[in-house]
């Protein structure tokens, strides 16, 4: 009965998103047939109210009556613009993840249960939530600091929100099941999988250990970095549905006007941002993933303080290098290089021609020469990168993704700092000096240290492997000789799991099409 339950939450969400507007805001003009015919009956039933409304104000108005739940779904999308495009992804971002409180009483048992100690034990004193989100609320506490009280902010879990996202993934599944199964332009973009890399994230962002785990890291990374910290974390007093860390006495950066008021140097914090972004993400391989302003308070010394490690992101030693070797190749006009780094990585197929990749780079690059300095975007290089990428057969990588749609975020708010700032000239010393120490001699050195260590490893498995490889060749050899066989009851398991998987497909279909022919209906 869950993916009948699913089914049904499926029909009542779909509904949301037409009453909302969210339905009729998509370009259904450039549609055509069945889905064209489905987009003007949505924009029958859309409220009217609604119609009057942006875009991103119908998103935030069905979010808000679906809940919690889909406010995370919404930032998890906002995150791969190559799932949902562009401008929806950028309409995603705006998403403010500001829910009603739940009561004290609640912050106390989750805090109690999870650390196994009395709150009055923990806390000189904890006061009431000042924050709240779909996942968690944060409180404003006191604890003994050799003898003196010192300010901390909590961060508890939201009663029940685990299962209440565990029945709403059963339905996002199902959404994907049924695109992958009969929608096959979004196979390509495997539906599933992106669903799974949700349940995953979300799993990970409802464990307040593992963000206290993340901000700790960051922090060690950074420890010797100029104008950039995170908050330090009480790991006595964190776990599971609490976590506790320094309280931060600092500005917004979404306040603009305040940064100005308080004599900030604005120019000089938006240069120190997006440096500060491009050394953890080139230089430790780990960032974070959501830095929106909400996220980034300035100190009165002009240090940014990064908070709320929900979402963060990894890139491999290949990943970075890929990164940096595009940058500096746009810079110099090599746009042959830059097409080789993307065949040398994997990223696109050996069967396409270098030469016509090259090419298509240099269609995105050369229009970039003739602009001023800082009218050039590197977040918008990055995605005009991946669309003509995705012409070569490139398949989907979610780290480079999540790192495109950081750097929008990042770009975007120096840029409101700052009006006129150059992306490339800021970028230039971090991303020179990358290069310099892993692509020069120093570099060669440190591949064939890495090179020689492999290669130790590989000897001293080298027994086991010999040991499986014969093993293997006798198990072919039997296969050549008696064929691949399937018992009867194996192949009577594929066939009912094949049997079952149908059935409930169609079953799915037929309750959705059933209930919303009952809601038309009812509306009459």
């Amino acid at each position: 009965m869950s993916d009948v339950g699913a089914a049904l939450r499926l029909v009542r969400a779909g509904w949301i998103m037409v009453r909302e507007g969210v339905v009729a805001a998509l370009p259904g003009d450039q549609l055509s047939g069945v889905p064209k015919l489905g987009w003007q009956i949505a924009r029958l039933f859309t409220k009217r109210k609604a119609l009057r409304r942006g875009r991103s104000d119908r998103l935030a108005a069905a979010v808000a009556r679906l809940g919690p739940s889909y406010v995370k779904l919404g930032q998890f999308l906002a995150t791969r613009p190559d799932v949902v495009g562009n401008d929806i992804a950028l309409d995603l971002a705006l998403l403010q993840d500001r829910m009603e409180t739940f009561p004290m009483a609640a912050s106390v048992a989750a805090i109690e249960g999870s650390l196994g100690r009395p709150v009055g034990e923990l806390f000189l004193s904890l006061g009431e939530p000042v924050a709240a989100a779909s996942i968690a609320q944060v409180h404003v506490a006191e604890v003994d600091r050799d003898g003196k009280p010192a300010k901390v902010a909590v961060k508890v879990i939201r009663p029940g929100v685990r299962r209440a996202f565990q029945h709403d993934l059963e339905t996002y599944f199902l959404a994907a099941r049924l695109q992958e199964r009969y929608i096959p332009a979004a196979r390509r973009l495997r539906p599933v999988e992106v669903t799974k890399i949700l349940a995953q994230t979300t799993k990970i962002e409802m464990d307040l250990r593992l963000e206290a785990a993340a901000l700790s890291e960051l922090g060690e990374n950074i420890k010797d970095d100029p104008g950039f910290r995170v908050p330090a974390v009480d790991w006595e007093r964190t776990g599971r549905d609490v976590l506790t860390m320094q309280w931060i006495d600092g500005i917004k950066m979404s306040n603009v006007e305040a940064l100005a008021a308080a004599g900030h140097d604005l120019k000089a914090i938006a240069a120190n941002l997006v440096q500060s972004f491009l050394r953890h993400t080139l230089r430790d391989g780990f960032f974070h993933a959501d830095m929106h302003p909400g996220n980034l308070f300035v100190e009165a010394d002009g240090t940014i303080v990064g908070v709320d490690f929900g979402i963060t992101g990894r890139l491999g030693k290949k990943e970075r290098r890929f990164l940096a070797e595009i940058l500096y190749g746009f810079i110099t006009r090599d746009y042959r290089r830059v097409a080789e780094v993307h065949f040398e990585a994997g990223y696109v197929p050996r069967n396409h021609d270098v030469a016509a990749f090259a090419q298509a780079i240099r269609a995105i690059g050369e229009p970039i020469h003739g602009q001023p300095a800082e009218t050039i975007s590197m977040a918008r290089l990055l995605t005009l990168l991946f669309e003509v990428t995705d012409l070569f057969d490139m398949q989907t990588r979610t780290e480079l993704v999540l790192l495109q749609k950081t750097m929008v975020v990042v770009e975007g708010v120096a840029r409101t700092l700052d009006p006129h700032f150059n992306m490339w000239k800021t970028s230039e010393p971090v991303v020179g000096d990358w290069i310099r120490q892993n692509l020069g001699p120093r570099g060669v050195l440190e591949d064939a240290r890495e090179g020689l260590g492999a290669l130790m490893s590989f000897v001293r498995q080298a027994p086991e492997l010999a040991h499986r490889a014969e093993r293997l060749s006798r198990e072919i050899d039997a296969m050549a000789e008696h064929g691949l066989r399937f018992d009867a009851e194996t192949a009577r398991e594929i066939g009912n799991a094949e049997a079952k998987a149908a059935r409930w497909g169609r079953v799915a279909l037929w309750i959705i099409a059933v209930a919303a022919m009952w809601i038309a209906w009812k509306l009459h």
